[in-house]
């Protein structure tokens, strides 16, 4: 979880979340019950780097804590070496764990994207990340992003993105919360999710995730993914 809306109530309380002993602790349960298609997504961005990122490339991973992503890149790529950011101590910890005898290969920086080495990067990635701060801030890091690349390394995001029309963002979050449901997820606590996520997240039309990806400096952005209310691009410095 990478993310820097301070002050925010939401901010806030998504930061103590991920700091408390017991939700990290569950953290590494979550991510294939709540996001449609998670180990293919993972795959996906791990093809998607792998086109570029050369055999012994140095790649970014923005809200690098729990490790899962981590994971899937260093076991799919065995040179690959890896900074990972994230604002929590409990869930970098974590994704240290999660890595195992992996983890020499990557260095843990706590804190935000002005946290991150300079580099520059072969690739980088930010997923389930950005639907966490508003577009101002989304801006800022994708732009902060561009700077530590390679000339065309990728860029690989997913993250919540849904049509914002007054029928079809409903839709799509109904969609959502009938996924948890099947997952698992008892039917209130699915609909609790689906109007926590409506209301607290910053979910942008996926028309404007690419202008955001554009105006930051990123050339042919390409959707890759799509998993109800979620999607991912794939974009080059």
């Amino acid at each position: 979880m990478n993310g820097s809306i301070h002050g925010d109530t939401l901010m806030t309380d998504i930061q103590a979340a991920f700091s408390d002993p017991q939700f990290v602790a569950r953290y590494t349960e979550g991510p294939r019950r709540f996001v449609p298609g998670y180990d293919a997504m993972q795959s996906m961005a791990t093809i998607l780097l792998a086109e570029s990122v050369p055999g012994d490339g140095q790649v970014l991973v923005l809200g690098a804590g729990g490790g899962l992503e981590l994971k899937a890149f260093a076991q799919a790529h065995p040179g690959w070496r890896f900074d990972g950011v994230d604002p929590s101590a409990a869930m970098l910890a974590l994704a240290g764990q999660t890595l195992g005898e992996l983890a020499p290969r990557a260095r843990f920086h706590q804190g935000y994207v002005d946290d991150a080495p300079q580099g520059p990067f072969d690739g980088a990635t930010c997923l389930l990340t950005l639907h966490f701060v508003d577009v101002v801030e989304r801006r800022r890091i994708a732009s902060e992003v561009r700077r530590r690349l390679k000339p065309r390394a990728p860029f690989v995001v997913a993250h919540l993105s849904a049509p914002d029309g007054e029928k079809e963002r409903p839709l799509w979050l109904a969609r959502y919360s009938a996924f948890l449901a099947a997952s698992g997820v008892e039917p209130d606590q699915a609909a609790a999710a689906r109007d926590a996520v409506s209301s607290h997240l910053q979910i942008l039309a996926p028309a404007q995730d690419e202008v955001i990806l554009r105006e930051a400096g990123f050339s042919d952005p390409t959707l890759f993914y799509t998993g109800f209310a979620f999607r991912g691009w794939v974009a080059y410095a």
